[in-house]
């Protein structure tokens, strides 16, 4: 995650800085000539449900060998009891070719930035022993820097696989187990429709816990009514909704804001400027303020990068007015942080612990339906 934690060869951060030259000139000609693809869709046939019965279908999955959703930073106590819960976890793009509008599930760049990013971030649920993270089809960086049928075809595709993968997920688990749905970035916003889809007015949505849609807006006005759920309003509240993204200061999210106001919300309509949610992950309530004394650890690797530790304290956080969750002056983390202080990739990390224990909290407290 943290200094090339997540990025492990040369190659794959020349990539990624190639998606920071993109986010600097998010509607420009050079983002478009860069990473966007410049032909038609592949044609490419639905993938069953029944794909993801194979184990290779998945990055993490219980009884998977060197499952990467398992990695505990050096010198972590073990838990006092395994977390009586199943993770649903959908990893954010790690996919930039502009040779396909969908990453093809063998690619290998794709799937070493996939396993460290697994390794980053699902691991803040894996008190669980039952983590689930699918492959997919992901739809490549270029299409979020793009409109048109081709990019709205790529990201259908990907939900697609998605929502194949999370029936496979449904059916080995057992009926009586809560469930933890999570996802950041891409991963965030097809656990969205998720939600909207296979959750809200059915009785599924009984068994959520908890629904972390990090690092992708969730409107308040256009996307809560939607999912079924409501936006969780303090530590321990089970069956709601998280949501953050991550900036130091002094802060420049003008271009997420200009993304939220022209990509349809879950109720088809623009958000515009309407307001989106914001959970403080040291609090776990929405729009409020923590020291740095609240967090509990940040996730930093050794210099090696074959362990990781924990850092206490690093960062405080606080709600803006303007839904963003702020840390204060730029820590060091790394050469990837997004122009404008944007702390997307770190949106975990900077609260791996918090986040460990908010979703212990919120399972404890989760009751099955009378």
């Amino acid at each position: 995650m943290v200094r090339k934690f997540l990025y492990v060869i040369a190659g794959l951060t020349v990539v990624f800085f190639l998606g920071r030259v993109a986010l600097n000139f998010w509607s420009g000609d050079l983002a478009r000539m860069a990473l966007v693809p410049d032909h038609g869709i592949e044609a490419a046939a639905p993938l069953p449900a029944s794909a993801w019965a194979d184990p290779r279908m998945w990055l993490a999955r219980p009884g998977l060998a060197a499952d990467p959703a398992q990695f505990r930073p050096e010198g972590m106590a073990p838990d006092p009891a395994p977390l009586p819960a199943a993770v649903f976890f959908v990893h954010p793009t790690s996919y930039f070719d502009r040779a396909h509008w969908n990453a093809p599930l063998d690619d290998p760049h794709a799937e070493v930035m996939s396993i460290n990013m697994v390794r980053g971030m699902a691991s803040a649920f894996n008190a669980s022993p039952d983590v689930w993270v699918p492959r997919y089809r992901q739809a490549t960086f270029g299409a979020f820097l793009t409109e048109g049928a081709a990019r709205d075809a790529a990201l259908e595709r990907a939900y697609g696989d998605v929502r194949a993968a999370f029936a496979a997920f449904l059916a080995a688990v057992p009926a009586d187990r809560p469930i933890v749905l999570a996802g950041h970035s891409q991963g965030a916003l097809h656990l969205k429709r998720l939600l909207r889809d296979e959750v809200a007015g059915k009785p599924l949505a009984r068994r959520i816990a908890a629904a972390y849609v990090i690092g992708w807006p969730v409107s308040i006005e256009h996307d809560l009514p939607q999912v079924g759920l409501p936006a969780c309003q303090n530590a321990g509240q089970p069956g709601c909704v998280v949501s953050w993204q991550t900036y130091a200061e002094p802060a420049d999210p003008g271009l997420t804001l200009e993304a939220y106001a022209r990509t349809p919300a879950l109720d088809g309509k623009l958000p515009g400027a309407s307001p989106f949610l914001c959970t403080n992950p040291l609090t776990g309530a929405p729009h409020s303020a923590a020291t740095g004394a609240a967090n509990l650890g940040t996730l930093l690797p050794d210099p090696s990068l074959t362990g990781a530790r924990l850092l206490p304290g690093l960062v405080p956080a606080r709600c803006g007015g303007d839904g963003f969750l702020l840390i204060g002056p730029p820590p060091a983390m790394g050469p990837y942080v997004l122009p404008g202080n944007n702390y997307h990739i770190y949106d975990i990390p900077l609260f791996w612990a918090n986040l460990r224990a908010d979703v212990a909290a919120r399972v404890a407290a989760w009751r099955p339906a009378p």
